[in-house]
């Protein structure tokens, strides 16, 4: 079917044509998987409600701005995808899918996350970049079980305290967000392995050598004049990182030094919940 008269039909909210959209899909897939990635929905069909059994179901790029309280049904749901969509408030249905082990709300229209997805504990990763967030909520502070935040591209200026509690956090990618200081809440937390604070506007950086579990930490594209110190065997992506962790000085001039280049971004793949 074309993408255009596939936008075309979307327009329509008859369930036939939200069934042609579908192309037929009438049962429970085998693999317990649903990839309605792309397929120009307005709105989720209903029949997908009643696949109690779903395990993954991904509405990725598509128009939703809604979702029906029939989704609740679907409480075997590990991994959910509403990136690229027209969200501007995640829906509090999703809050009731308790199993949810990965969600992906990337490049919507979100300013804020609901209290109840404080519900969500068996989430382990968590996917909020590109949206419109000047704060990162403190309601994230709760998903105990978390181990991976991704919050890049959005207004952040600041952390709250409450990060600390995350005992089971190990990334965190920050990149292209307002952060003018380092985060001060990253320092107290040892068990981070990688820290991407890549294009921000930090001037300064504190050592980082006393975190036992950093591996990577990622910081070019900042104003700094100098490169975080690191303990023996953290790799570090920015300026100096292989040199001198300041910038050498002859005559009152600053030397220049090659950048290394930034390693490839998460994979496109979605992973699979651990």
């Amino acid at each position: 079917m074309g993408n255009s008269l596939k936008a075309i039909v979307a327009f329509v909210p008859s369930d036939k044509c939200q069934k042609y959209l579908l192309e037929d899909l009438e049962e429970m897939p085998v693999d317990k998987m649903v990839d309605l990635s792309g397929s120009q929905l307005r709105r989720l069909p209903l029949h997908i409600c009643s696949f109690r059994e779903l395990v993954k179901l991904y509405l990725s790029d598509n128009n939703l701005n809604h979702l029906p309280p029939e989704l609740e049904q679907l409480q075997n749901l590990q991994i959910l995808a509403l990136d690229f969509n027209n969200f501007k408030a995640l829906p509090l249905v999703v809050c009731t899918l308790k199993q949810l082990c990965i969600l992906y709300l990337g490049n919507n229209k979100l300013c804020s996350l609901p209290l109840e997805l404080r519900l969500l504990q068996n989430l382990k990763t968590l996917w909020i970049e590109s949206n419109c967030l000047q704060c990162l909520p403190e309601v994230v502070c709760e998903l105990s079980l978390l181990k991976t935040l991704h919050a890049g591209s959005n207004a952040l200026r600041t952390l709250p305290a409450q990060l600390r509690c995350l005992q089971e956090l190990r990334t965190i990618w920050l990149s292209g967000n307002l952060l003018s200081e380092f985060p001060s809440v990253l320092l107290d937390m040892p068990f981070l392995e990688v820290i991407d604070v890549d294009r921000n506007s930090i001037r300064f950086f504190p050592s980082l050598a006393h975190l036992p579990g950093l591996k990577l930490v990622i910081y070019d594209h900042n104003p700094c004049r100098n490169a975080p110190k690191v303990a023996k065997g953290v790799r570090r992506v920015g300026r100096w990182s292989e040199e001198t962790p300041e910038p050498r000085k002859r005559s009152g001039a600053v030397i220049a030094i090659t950048l290394n280049e930034k390693p490839s971004p998460p994979p496109a793949t979605k992973p699979e919940p651990e």
